[in-house]
């Protein structure tokens, strides 16, 4: 909930013009709520890109010159910033190519040092694809068995279930922090304190969580927090894991080459401490310095406001798309930031292909969730997700598109 004096309300019409994607190309309004798969880019995360990689752009780490240690301390200075963000510190912060590649990290380093034969991971039925492979890949490696929690009847992640599955045996659990198809919110710290019971980690895909909640890694108690700039205003490309200093001092390499050594001879290597023995070679020098603009363009503006205002809109679509007796309604009606539906005897990819006729973006399909989507009985749902930067326009825009193609479908 909002802090008391905090306005829940945003200037979206002020805010729209921060982001220049937000028009077409004929200069209309476009309204795009496809956030959830990746967010429009403020002008300043824009310009500190461009200006990163133009007037200011050296190497990092390296160069002996004054520029390259000015881009060293703006790259260091980004890491600071996007750990502070979830209120973690530098040390514990690698930046990577996305949560993808923080979740491959952790399963090829941590997971390939501390899981075996016999051992089990758990999941759940809402992951994305990104969040299943991986432990997949591994599973199938070292001979461990991956067992996934049910969801309640609302599609949150069952706790009470996953209190009864968790054993001794379990190593891990790996789940979302916000599904990125029901919008559901995890209890992290019920589920860090469910997986510490068994001795197990906490992995936390918080790609959906960062751009929508407050984060702070040390409330939630996790051992391991996964997430994407690209989805929180910044670049594609970049993203980061945080995990606790002691895990990650004694994780073993992923990669190897420049950056993450300490000294290579043809007999031995050793490497350099963590965070940079995980960045083998050139970093994403310009999107980690743009990364840490999102992050203190967000702060700007106030994760608690933008929750409340994308809970307002969430509760306004779901009241609209609820009176149409065609429409079926997934997730919680308290989902952050995300609603998925569908219309009967229309197709999602038909919805989505009407809509960008009216200017309206939305997703259609399976969201890289195909296990959610046979749970739900469905092969595809239309998801409609939101920004700081959306507005009950781009509800009314979309409700419109709606009845249009109900019109067209008969």
């Amino acid at each position: 909930m909002p802090r008391a004096g905090v306005s829940t309300s945003l200037d979206t019409n002020g805010i729209r013009s921060d982001f220049p994607g937000l028009v077409t190309a004929g200069g209309e309004p476009w309204h795009y709520l496809d956030s959830a798969a990746t967010a429009q880019k403020p002008q300043v995360v824009v310009d500190t890109m461009a200006r990163a990689l133009g007037a200011d752009y050296a190497t990092v780490h390296r160069g002996v010159y004054s520029r390259s240690a000015e881009m060293t301390l703006g790259y260091e200075a980004a890491r600071r910033r996007v750990a502070a963000f979830i209120g973690g510190a530098e040390e514990e912060l690698v930046f990577t190519r996305g949560a993808t590649e923080a979740i491959n990290l952790v399963a090829a380093s941590w997971g390939g040092a501390n899981i075996g034969a016999g051992d089990r991971i758990l999941l759940s039925t809402l992951e994305h694809h990104s969040n299943i492979v991986p432990w997949q890949m591994l599973a199938e490696r070292v001979g461990a068995h991956i067992d996934v929690c049910p969801l309640t009847h609302d599609g949150r992640i069952d706790l009470d279930a996953a209190e009864q599955m968790l054993t001794p045996r379990h190593k891990l659990v790996a789940l979302a922090h916000v599904s990125n198809v029901l919008g559901s919110v995890l209890d992290v710290p019920r589920a860090a304190a469910l997986a510490h019971g068994v001795g197990a980690k906490l992995l936390v895909d918080g790609c959906q969580a960062v751009p929508r909640l407050p984060v702070d890694v040390a409330a939630l108690g996790c051992d391991f927090y996964a997430f994407s700039a690209h989805k929180l205003y910044g670049p594609t490309g970049i993203g980061a894991l945080w995990a606790r200093s002691e895990i990650l001092a004694a994780m073993p390499p992923y990669q190897g080459g420049g950056a993450m050594i300490d000294k290579v001879t043809f007999e031995r290597t050793t490497y350099a401490p963590a965070p940079q023995r995980f960045e083998a070679g050139t970093p994403a020098i310009t999107e980690a310095i743009a990364f840490g603009a999102a992050c203190e363009y967000v702060s700007a503006i106030g994760l608690e406001v933008i929750h409340a205002h994308e809970s307002e809109l969430v509760a306004s679509l779901r009241d609209a798309l609820g009176q149409m007796n065609d429409v079926t309604l997934f997730g919680p009606a308290d989902s952050a930031g995300i609603v998925s539906f569908m219309i009967d005897g229309v197709h999602p990819h038909d919805l989505g292909t009407i809509l960008d006729e009216e200017n309206v973006a939305i997703r259609a399909g399976h969201h890289c969730a195909q296990p959610l989507m046979e749970h739900l009985g469905v092969s595809a749902t239309a998801r409609a997700s939101f920004g700081l930067y959306s507005s009950h326009d781009d509800i009314a825009a979309l409700v419109r598109g709606i009845e249009r193609t109900k019109r067209i479908f008969g």
